[in-house]
């Protein structure tokens, strides 16, 4: 059968990184996971006069309340007049207010983008000059937080749960029926629903100071959870909870009455409807993620999101099973193991599963990726290959447990017939107690008189009922050594756990898939962020920082000035003023600039200025590679041994 399946897996595998390859090729743009793409005034520049409003677009349309948007001042209070407003399309402004004096100004954004996903960021301008600010740690990202790490956990087990609750379903009507009446698989899938629903709970509460604040004493107000049940996630939310109401329903008859049935037609018959409400349930439940994350906005939409529920199917149907499987060979009872036809049933579900798990993971990787070069230049791309290498890795060792499966021997035959041995043992041990019974009252009546006021001989009873229960304990034990006494058994049971561990693992790097930025989006924002602050500097004027500088020696105090016009990529004039503590210009005998980009490994790019007049110098086509955040720094020497070097960071491009 593996020889058979083999070379049919390869060739699709081949097609589908075919098809890949040619979708990755002709992407079109698309987002998810909004970013900011652009702002005005743009971030590190230099503006003449104050503005009116500050406006923030982004590659989406994202969800804000009042304090959203905040604008403030060198001394950190709040320069903004009014709530923000969308102006136009994806972009978002908050009005100013009028007289702002000079200095540099803080722009701190927290919004909710369409995939549910909280967006948070900051950036300065300055109005005339750049100055000191006291604002700081603005624009702190929720996913850092206490809550953000919470909310990340209740994710996880929201995920483990839906895993096990309609894999282990599945696992036990379409693989191993018997296992209805099995406690641990029970367990098993009631923990599972349990876990879902506590999870989805937990999500909801946390919901509204994930989006906000990011402050656990915000998790109980119920202002905020009002307001989370009006959007989207929350209205997710709610319908899980319902769709969860039926599922435990769906369990009671699982393990209720379905247990119960014995007549092979009724069984049939109500296997055939728990299979369709079963699958529907599920669906509905997958189906409430596929509404309000990655899938429910960007490109395709509507393709996306029925993809997105196939592939949570099928994770649910190959984890969720293979969980169920590990339980059932660990801890399903000696008198009922798991047989070797459940087992290869399984295994044929679990390749399935599989096939589907690589198709719809090959359009989502497209879709949330869009290039190649997106799987290492972004965060996405990089947890994206950890994923493949680990169910590469899972597959590796379901194929070995495939191999053990096929040496499995069934000992259900044997187990059957020590079943019936004990079963003939218990009968005849009831005869036996019977013609006692018989024989102790005809004795009885003999002897009434003799024995009038006097009790039956006492114990005999209760040792024939510990002699029986002895008998069974021993069967069971037999039945338990004769079932792991098979070596293949034993190795299918370390494949499983073996593959379960990784199944962990897996889903943790999924859930962190999940609450990260799409590689498509980061690239496409990175490259709109470049072009507006580019035309943004050209429009805006010079890049202007002042440096303090002290070398030591004489007359060694001062501030030195950089003018950097137009501030962008390519050409740019420079302009270099020193000046005394008290703002008079003087000569000192040498200044050199350096521009170095640490992000990119660019630099020190070395500018020696000439000198024009006293205590000013310039330098004219001075080349910027690419936009980012450079570091200037300027060397001053005010002597033959007096010198230092002073820097600041500025955005150019």
């Amino acid at each position: 059968m593996t020889r058979t399946i083999t070379p049919r897996l390869r060739t699709l595998v081949l097609l589908l990184l075919a098809v890949a390859g040619a979708l990755l090729a002709g992407a079109g743009p698309a987002s998810a996971h909004a970013a900011l793409t652009g702002s005005d005034p743009a971030q590190g520049v230099v503006v003449d006069k104050a503005p009116t409003q500050v406006s923030l677009t982004f590659s989406e349309k994202v969800a804000m309340n009042d304090d959203s948007l905040q604008v403030l001042d060198p001394k950190g209070k709040k320069a903004q007049v009014g709530s923000p407003a969308n102006v136009s399309g994806t972009t978002y402004a908050v009005q100013l207010k009028s007289g702002l004096a000079k200095g540099t100004y803080t722009v701190a954004y927290q919004v909710v983008s369409a995939d549910s996903h909280p967006v948070s960021g900051a950036f300065t301008f300055s109005i005339g000059a750049p100055s000191q600010t006291v604002v700081s740690g603005v624009g702190t990202a929720a996913n850092d937080t206490a809550v953000g790490w919470l909310y990340a956990f209740g994710r996880y087990v929201s995920y483990a749960g839906f895993i096990v609750l309609a894999g282990g379903a599945a696992f036990v009507l379409a693989c191993w029926q018997r296992g209805s009446g099995v406690r641990a698989l029970q367990r098993l899938v009631v923990g599972g629903w349990l876990a879902l629903t506590a999870a989805t709970l937990w999500l909801l509460l946390l919901r509204g100071a994930y989006t906000s604040s990011g402050k656990f004493g915000d998790v109980f107000d119920l202002d905020l959870l009002g307001q989370v049940l009006q959007t989207k996630t929350g209205a997710a939310l709610v319908s899980r909870l319902l769709l969860l109401a039926a599922a435990a329903l769906f369990i009671a008859v699982l393990f209720g009455a379905y247990n119960r049935r014995e007549e092979a037609e009724e069984k049939r018959d109500l296997t055939f409807g728990l299979a369709i409400g079963g699958v529907v349930v599920a669906a509905g439940l997958a189906a409430s993620w596929a509404m309000a994350e990655h899938a429910s906005t960007g490109l395709q939409p509507g393709i996306a999101m029925p993809v997105d529920v196939l592939h949570l199917l099928a994770v649910a149907a190959w984890l969720g099973g293979l969980t169920a499987l590990l339980v059932a060979l660990y801890r399903a009872p000696a008198d009922t193991p798991v047989e070797t036809a459940a087992v290869h049933r399984f295994s044929r579900l679990a390749f399935g599963s599989v096939l589907a798990l690589v198709a719809t993971g090959t359009y989502q990787s497209w879709r949330q990726l869009g290039s190649w070069s997106a799987f290492t230049e972004t965060r996405y791309g990089q947890l994206l290959l950890v994923k493949i290498g680990l169910v590469a890795l899972l597959v590796g060792i379901a194929w070995i447990s495939r191999r053990w499966t096929g040496r499995l021997a069934d000992v259900t035959n044997t187990v059957t017939a020590a079943r019936k041995a004990r079963q003939s043992g218990k009968e005849g041990a009831e005869e036996h107690e019977k013609v006692r019974v018989s024989a102790s009252k005809a004795t009885a009546g003999k002897d009434s008189e003799k024995n009038t006021g006097k009790g039956a001989v006492p114990g005999d009873g209760k040792r024939a009922a510990q002699l029986a229960r002895q008998r069974a304990a021993v069967d069971t034990a037999r039945q338990k050594r004769l079932r792991d006494a098979d070596a293949n058994r034993f190795g299918l049971r370390r494949s499983v756990l073996a593959e379960a561990g990784v199944a962990v693992v897996l889903l943790a790097v999924t859930t962190w898939l999940t609450q990260t930025e799409p590689g498509r989006t980061e690239l496409e924002a990175k490259a709109a962020t470049s072009s507006s602050s580019s035309s943004a500097s050209s429009s805006s004027g010079t890049l202007t920082l002042d440096m303090p500088f002290d070398t030591g020696g004489t007359d060694g105090k001062g501030l030195v000035r950089v003018d950097l016009d137009p501030a962008r990529v390519g050409g740019n004039e420079m302009h270099v003023y020193v000046q005394r503590p008290n703002g008079r210009a003087f000569d000192i005998p040498e200044v050199k600039v350096a521009f170095t980009l640490t992000a990119k490994k660019i630099g020190p790019l070395p500018v020696t200025p000439d000198h024009i007049t006293t205590g000013h110098w310039s330098a004219s086509s001075v080349q910027i590679p690419m936009a980012g955040d450079w570091k200037i720094a300027v060397t001053v020497r005010t002597s033959d041994i007096d010198q230092v070097t002073v820097s600041k960071n500025a955005q150019i491009g």
